[in-house]
């Protein structure tokens, strides 16, 4: 279906008749434009348009009445239009403003003759024919038109794929290379752009270029700081007029392009070719956190290596150079009194080596490696018995015994001992309870009886907490321990005899026993978390029953060997030991044993139980800059005084009057450097981004182990 509009009326005396015929004709919609005849000023009319939700087939109806326009509208057009203006407009921007309105709905207006128009949806707008090779293109204007371009420097087929995402889909851009011209099919507005930007590419280049040998700069870093300076690499390709490059080989720098841009160039590189005024072959460095001593052989050995590379570069070419002749010659050497590296090499070199000090003299994180030891013993033991001998002494032969030690002691010992005298009665004798009754007759019968009962209850908690704050990659060593002696070696020699008495010696070493953390922290790229390469280990020594025996003494020890993953303030157990036992022992006479109550007299019952727990945890806390090493540090100060404090007051009267009792003073404020001394520093070191702040940790405690 088709919709075709024909003018109704045409104005004979003034556009006045016409607009009041448009309005007797809408005066049922309201959103139809509306005129003003007095800001027309009787010379033309202005159209005032205010359309809320209408139909396009009601406005193309207003247009068509204003501007005297056919319109046919094809049936898939059809959109619900709002449009507003706060100015009159004229005819023709009317018409204008309605193209606009078919390119925000997707239609064009393609023109089929005088004053009539075909409105379609923009995906025919290849097909169509419109305005084909207009003698101007309307920088503003909406309407199809199609343009042949002819591009007379550049290649055409080129610019098919730069100009390619600034046209739309419905529209059309093909280029014929052997004619090397450019097809372009869209809106006016469009086609005037594309235009203009082909107009600005197509230009004549110019092949002239200057080359110019440096003396003193390098090639490479003057052709970098001038196309830093023009927005880099990425403007040449833009429009920039001229082109720069470097030749490592011969440090020359070549420039090509217009002539007044290449002028230009060759002041600002012949400006950048001086010598610096301290005359840029000698530089004093001072470092503030890297050790200039270990520092100076790495950097001289990378120096060597550049200057071998350069002087392999130009040895096939013209031979050594006077650059690589310097720096073959350069030098670096430290100053260990004032942490410095003294520094000789041309300036290309010395520029390399600055930044490598650069990026090396760092402030490097710090991590505080808190442990704990935690091991937790319990032994129980039960002893329970009865013994009992009768014997004649008469004939020495034994009328009936039971004998069993029990806790180590049997009725045998007992009567040795009442026989020696109550001098040979110890205290392993007489442990626990022990009821005895007997009689020692020398002409008849004697009998003893025993009763032993002993319950042993030991428990034992050992609990270590080394800590150690060390640097990125250094390995920290606490030790809290005791020198044991050990024996090693005895030796006796018979002929040695002074008076009558051998002369022997023996050797003795001295081990380490009690506490050693071994840590070596390694953080990892994104300051997160650490690798700990650890070592943790924790002897103890048993009493010894005879000094300097070759089994004594005995020690105990716990280690654990191991490399681990740790988050920051994260805590890991690095390993443990459970360990349980229980052992019982009965000891009874078979069938007699288990009469009730009178087989207690025929047997004993040992019973022991042992448990052992060891855990050892590790927490690594990064500490990043000043701030959290003294947050770290307060803290642990804090806790020691705390400790202090928790100790009573004496209840009675000292007995050195007028001593106080020394304790720890309050933690001064940390120092920081004067602002004097950092602008210093920041001058005579190359500067360096520092890392982004990081957030504040949290104190955290590690877990106490429980038994």
């Amino acid at each position: 279906m088709r919709n075709r509009f024909v003018k109704g009326f045409r104005p004979i005396a003034s556009w006045a008749l016409a607009f009041a015929f448009v309005l007797a004709t809408l005066a049922a919609a309201p959103a139809l434009p509306q005129t003003d005849p007095q800001a027309a000023g009787g010379s033309g009319v202005s159209i005032t348009p205010n359309f809320r939700n209408t139909p396009i087939h009601t406005i193309a109806h207003a247009v068509s009445t204003v501007t005297g326009k056919d319109f046919i509208i094809d049936p898939r057009v059809n959109a619900q239009v709002t449009m507003y203006s706060s100015t009159p407009l004229s005819p023709a921007a009317f018409y204008q403003a309605f193209l606009s309105i078919l390119q925000v709905y997707g239609f064009i207006a393609v023109p089929a003759g005088r004053d009539i128009v075909k409105i379609l949806p923009n995906t025919n707008a290849r097909q169509m024919p419109s305005i084909d090779l207009p003698r101007h293109v309307s920088p503003t204007s909406d309407e199809i038109v199609t343009q042949v371009i002819a591009v007379k420097n550049v290649s055409a087929a080129e610019l098919v794929p730069i100009l390619r995402p600034m046209i739309p889909e419905y529209g059309h851009l093909a280029a014929y290379p052997p004619s090397n011209i450019l097809i372009i099919s869209d809106r006016a507005s469009n086609v005037y752009r594309m235009m203009q930007i082909i107009q600005r590419i197509d230009q004549v280049g110019n092949q002239d270029v200057d080359v110019m040998p440096l003396q003193n700069a390098s090639a490479a870093q003057v052709v970098a700081v001038i196309n830093q300076l023009y927005q880099g690499q990425a403007a040449a390709e833009m429009g920039r007029s001229f082109k720069i490059v470097a030749d490592e080989r011969t440090n020359s720098v070549l420039i090509s392009g217009d002539p007044a841009e290449r002028l230009r160039i060759r002041a600002l590189v012949a400006e950048l070719d001086t010598r610096t005024e301290s005359g840029g072959d000698t530089r004093v460095i001072y470092l503030h956190y890297a050790n200039a001593k270990k520092l100076a052989p790495l950097l001289k050995q990378q120096m060597a290596e550049l200057a071998q590379i350069a002087t392999a570069s130009v040895a096939g070419a013209r031979g050594a150079t006077p650059q690589s002749a310097a720096e073959k010659n350069a030098l670096v050497w430290a100053d260990p009194q004032n942490n410095a590296l003294v520094i000789t090499a041309p300036p290309k070199l010395m520029r390399t080596v600055l930044g490598i000090i650069a990026k090396l003299d760092i402030r490097r994180p710090q991590v505080l490696v808190q442990a704990i030891i935690a091991e937790v013993n319990v032994d129980k033991t039960d002893d329970l018995g009865v013994n009992w001998a009768a014997y004649s002494q008469t004939d020495k032969l034994p009328l009936g015994s039971f004998v069993e030690p029990v806790g180590g002691t049997s009725i045998v010992d007992l009567i040795a001992a009442a026989k020696a005298g109550a001098t040979s009665l110890s205290d392993t004798l007489l442990e626990g309870t022990t009821l005895g009754v007997g009689t020692i007759s020398a002409g008849g019968v004697s009998f003893a009886a025993m009763l032993r009962a002993l319950r042993g209850n030991s428990n034992a908690t050992i609990l270590d907490t080394p800590s150690a704050t060390t640097m990125d990659n250094e390995q920290a060593e606490l030790k809290v321990v005791q020198k044991v002696p050990f024996v090693s070696g005895a030796y006796t020699n018979a002929s040695t005899v002074t008076s009558g008495t051998v002369t022997p010696f023996q050797t003795v070493q001295t081990e380490e026993v009690g506490t050693i953390l071994k840590v070596t922290p390694t953080i990892s790229a994104d300051n997160d978390a650490v690798m700990l390469k650890i070592s943790v280990e924790s002897s103890s020594v048993q009493p010894a029953t005879t000094a300097f025996s070759v089994t004594d003494p005995t020690t105990n020890e716990r280690s654990i060997t191991t490399n681990v993953l740790i988050q920051n303030g994260g805590i890991v157990v690095l390993g443990g030991l459970i360990d349980r036992s229980q052992d019982r022992t009965h000891n009874s006479v078979p069938y007699v044993g288990d009469i009730p109550i009178l087989g207690w007299l025929f047997k004993s019952r040992n019973d022991s139980s042992t448990r052992n727990n060891l855990m050892i945890f590790i927490k690594p806390t990064i500490l990043r800059n000043q701030d959290e090493a003294a947050y770290a540090s307060g803290r642990n100060y804090e806790f020691m005084r705390q400790q202090e404090n928790s100790i009573p007051a004496e209840s009675f009267p000292p007995l050195l009057y007028g001593e106080p009792r020394p304790e720890l003073p309050a933690l001064p404020a940390p120092t920081r450097r004067s602002a004097s001394r950092a602008a210093k520093s920041k001058a005579q070191t190359p500067s360096v981004t520092p890392p982004r702040p990081q957030p504040q940790p949290q104190p955290q405690t590690l877990p106490q182990p429980q038994p």
